[in-house]
């Protein structure tokens, strides 16, 4: 009982920060995020095209696994489909409309970010790429229906 309570006070003051976060500096957190993933994701592409090193493999997968739990909905604060961060947001508002569409988006995408690495902590080249091409499909299927060109 006490962990559940623990949680649920936790979970108060995460939902109070987000509540004061400035809109900008969600967009950041949410582009630095977005760019770490990407980074890790062409660092697998490299091996997977290159000398496979499934030691490196496995870290940059478990940062994306990481990354694409750590709760990234609280970034998207209303109005935040405006404004800059490190950049302009390429953010599209029906982002905002659409959450049943976004929710399922995501949770393919941090399934498939969990599968690749799984894949990568066994060291099976074959597993990863597989998996390396959901966790890509998962990506595109955000920018394809929510990210400006």
């Amino acid at each position: 009982m006490k962990k559940i309570v623990a949680a649920l006070v936790l979970a108060g003051f995460a939902a109070g920060a987000s509540a004061q976060m400035k809109p900008e500096d969600a967009i950041k957190f949410r582009q630095s995020t977005y760019g770490f993933m990407a980074w890790n994701m062409g660092k697998i592409k490299a091996s997977l095209e290159g000398a496979y090193n499934k030691e490196e493999v496995a870290k940059a997968a478990h940062a994306i696994a990481v990354s694409a739990n750590s709760g990234m909905g609280a970034l998207y604060l209303p109005g935040t489909d405006k404004g800059t961060g490190w950049k302009e947001t390429r953010l599209k508002s029906e982002f905002f409309s659409q959450q049943e569409e976004v929710g399922k988006i995501a949770r393919a995408f941090n399934a498939a970010a969990n599968e690749l690495d799984k894949a990568a902590a066994s060291g099976d080249a074959a597993a990863v790429k597989v998996a390396f091409g959901k966790t890509g499909e998962g990506c595109k299927a955000c920018h394809d229906k929510f990210r400006k060109d």
